[in-house]
């Protein structure tokens, strides 16, 4: 006996058969039971997913000799040679290979004569082929055929169909089969078969058949035809380079935890293996999008066409990060997927990539260091938890933001940064209980004028710049948690350069570890009636036209919102509306 194909032997020959496609068999199915089949069917959608399958039983189920039924007998002469595809009153067309306008003059020279059934039925595979001129040969039979003429075509580029067609189609979108009805319809195949074949194989053929039955059913063959009937997971990668499913995930999670060495070296083992690099990112952005969506909305979505291991396995991986970071992610993969297939090395591309993807997996965002500050602001009041939860978010904030947050906060009691690089820290009070004195004469302010010059050294090391315009200032005033300092009138020009922002956050920093508090830095023109001993007025710095006063600055200076942003952003005044 000759052999047939599993994609042939098992091609859809009832309704009930058609996989993944309900919304379609239910429309066609209503219709034949109310007696309103229409003369036109278009039906659209990517290869192997039963269009034409479908044209076929419709067909049998308007000429079977029981009579139009959804459930045709498969047992008349017009059923099997409808199936066998030699019955006269069911033409088959071609328009890949019979597009001309010559063709479709010989089928409508042929649709006035009888069909010798029911129905003469017209199944124009492929219809998006046919020439303009073909189509417009086609378009009169089309809208007005006689009665007994019924015409099913199909496409997979619908956009290539002039629209006057399309308006005299009842129009059928098929979908992708998914990947859980691909794999019960090769179990239900390979148990008719006598084939063993593992739950990883099926996926595996299933993502490599990309929602295509047929495709699926032709790799089962050709598995069978490989390995005989018992086929494990191993098999199908071997046989259609695929990559192994927990390899795909543990990729995917060194990746995620910032892994580099292990990205590296997972590329690396696929790359010997004979996997190919352009399949790997396709499927590692599919698996970024399936974790993206699980991070959204659960597994309960019908999106996730996925088996309950790949579930599981993106429940655990979507500990180790969040949304914004796996968004970083899914652009890097995505730009690498257009780049990819115009690069000489495909796998240096790609390990460039996943490395930018490795360091965006780790990277701290604003918005999770604002929500560490609102926890350490709730914190506060708790003072058992709150030594814990500043410890937590220093790593993410500069010193001076504990200012912003409250001043109530109570000192770390590990050193701040800055004291462990030599600047002697202000001595103590001198009896227990006894209020710091500060101001002009205070110890605090004495001691920074002595270590002043240190200080600034340690602050041009941080900021090159800094030197230059802070070296001729002086600390004027200590006032609880603001140092001002001085400037004389001559280097007037020299105190805006020392307000800039990364020369101030140097500053403060400094300043604070010395001070063994947070502190913020307040910059004063001094007129020539003023010392440095005396804290004064400060004159008004001329700036140039555009630019904020230095009175105006000032005043915006001291509002603990404005110091509260400028601090978190690193920013500086620039322009003032009042």
């Amino acid at each position: 006996m000759e052999y047939e194909v599993l994609a042939r032997k098992w091609r859809p020959r009832q309704f009930q058969d058609v996989v993944g496609q309900d919304h379609v068999v239910k429309t066609l199915t209503n219709a034949i039971r109310m007696n309103r089949v229409a003369h036109a069917y278009l039906f659209v959608g990517p290869r192997g997913i039963g269009k034409t399958s479908i044209a076929r039983i419709f067909a049998k189920a308007l000429n079977c000799k029981e009579g139009m039924t959804p459930a045709p007998c498969d047992h008349c002469d017009a059923c099997r040679e409808i199936t066998e595809g030699s019955s006269l009153d069911v033409h088959e067309l071609d328009a890949a290979s019979n597009r001309g306008i010559d063709e479709i003059r010989a089928l409508r020279d042929t649709i006035k004569y009888m069909p010798t059934q029911r129905f003469k039925i017209y199944i124009i595979d492929e219809v998006h082929m046919l020439t303009m001129e073909a189509f417009n040969a086609l378009l009169k039979t089309l809208e007005e055929p006689p009665a007994h003429i019924k015409f099913f075509m199909a496409t997979t580029e619908p956009q290539k169909i002039p629209a006057t067609i399309l308006s005299r189609c009842q129009r059928f979108d098929l979908r992708r089969i998914p990947a859980g009805l691909l794999i019960e319809r090769l179990r239900l195949i390979a148990g008719k078969e006598g084939v063993i074949i593992d739950e990883d194989a099926m996926l595996a053929i299933a993502r490599a058949a990309e929602g295509g039955l047929r495709d699926a059913e032709s790799a089962l063959d050709q598995l069978i035809s490989f390995q005989g009937k018992d086929i494990h997971e191993q098999d199908v990668l071997s046989v259609f380079g695929l990559v192994p499913r927990q390899a795909l995930e543990t990729l995917s999670t060194a990746l995620l935890q910032g892994d580099i060495a292990g990205v590296i070296q997972q590329v690396e083992e696929l790359d010997k293996n004979g996997k190919d690099m352009q399949r790997l990112l396709q499927e590692l952005l599919e698996h970024s999008r399936n974790l993206l969506v699980y991070l959204q909305v659960g597994e309960g979505l019908a999106a996730l066409d996925l088996t309950p291991a790949q579930i599981a396995a993106l429940k655990s991986q979507a500990a180790l990060t969040n949304v914004d970071r796996l968004l970083r992610i899914t652009d890097i993969l995505m730009e690498t997927m257009d780049r990819l297939p115009y690069a000489l090395s495909k796998k240096t591309l790609l390990e460039t990539a996943l490395i930018r993807c490795s360091r965006a997996a780790v990277v701290v965002s604003l918005d999770e260091i604002m929500q560490r500050i609102e926890k350490l602001k709730l914190a506060l009041n708790d003072g058992n938890k709150g030594e814990m939860a500043r410890r937590e978010v220093a790593p993410y904030v500069r010193p001076q933001l504990a200012e912003a947050i409250g001043n109530d906060t109570p000192p770390l009691s590990a050193p701040l940064p800055g004291q462990a690089a030599g600047l002697a820290p202000v001595p103590p009070a001198k009896a227990a209980g006894q209020p710091k004195e500060h101001g002009p004469v205070g110890d605090e302010l004495a001691h920074l004028l002595k270590i002043w010059p240190e200080l600034v050294e340690k602050v041009g090391k941080t900021v090159s710049l800094a030197k230059g315009c802070l070296m001729d200032a002086r600390p004027s005033a200590v006032m609880d948690d603001r140092v001002t300092i001085g400037f004389d009138p001559e280097f007037a020009e020299r105190m805006e350069q020392a307000g800039l922002p990364r020369t101030r956050a140097a500053l403060q920093k400094n300043l604070s570890a010395v001070l063994r508090r947070p502190v913020t830095v307040d910059l004063k023109l001094l007129t020539e009636r003023t010392s440095p001993a005396e804290k004064s007025t400060a004159a008004t710095a001329q700036l140039p036209a555009g630019k904020p006063s230095l009175q105006q600055k000032q005043k915006w200076f001291k509002d603990p919102a404005v110091q509260k942003t400028m601090d978190m952003f690193n920013g500086d005044i620039q322009k003032v509306r009042e």
